[in-house]
């Protein structure tokens, strides 16, 4: 008999969590300031990006209460997910219908004062999404950002920066001067 060969290794498996990080230091507003993705609907609708902010919340001391805020049709929408504490620290994940739609989630670098930086993957596909403490982050922030991205076989022409302007951001809670 021959042996099936292992299941291959999903590009998740090679992201490092971040150690030694409190969740409940991510708690809180945080701004989507980029993302990598090879999603085909975000590549035909890029130029129609909007601003979008999510409030984490920390339940139970180990999962997370994400609810992501977005305009769309101009009218503001509310998305809750609950992510259940996964294998290891900084992994988690995200049950949905089926097999088919669980989404894995890893907290691959965080400062929690300004940025962090999640990788998410339903089946083989992975994304990774930059977030701010306010929507404009150092460009140091975004050089990390870039190397995670490539680093995970992603490149800048599937990447995308969110808009920063508009009165958008004082109906989620950010004003500017």
């Amino acid at each position: 008999r021959r042996r099936r060969p292992p299941p291959p290794q999903s590009p998740l498996d090679k992201v490092v969590a971040q150690e030694g990080l409190s969740l409940h230091q991510l708690s809180g507003k945080w701004f989507l300031v980029g993302m990598a993705s090879r999603c085909s609907y975000l590549a035909e609708h890029s130029h129609q990006l909007e601003a979008t902010m999510v409030t984490v919340t920390v339940l139970d001391g180990q999962s997370l209460a994400i609810s992501t805020f977005r305009k769309l049709d101009r009218m503001c929408w509310e998305i809750r997910q609950h992510y259940l504490p996964a294998q290891a620290p900084g992994r988690f994940l995200l049950k949905g219908e089926g097999d088919c739609s669980k989404v894995d989630m890893v907290v691959g670098e965080a400062d929690p004062s300004s940025f962090i930086i999640l990788y998410y993957q339903k089946g083989h596909s992975i994304s990774v999404k930059l977030y701010g403490r306010t929507s404009l982050v150092s460009d140091a922030v975004v050089d990390k950002f870039e190397q995670r991205v490539r680093a995970v076989g992603l490149s800048e022409d599937v990447t995308y920066y969110f808009p920063t302007y508009g009165g958008w951001h004082t109906v989620l809670g950010e004003t500017r001067v």
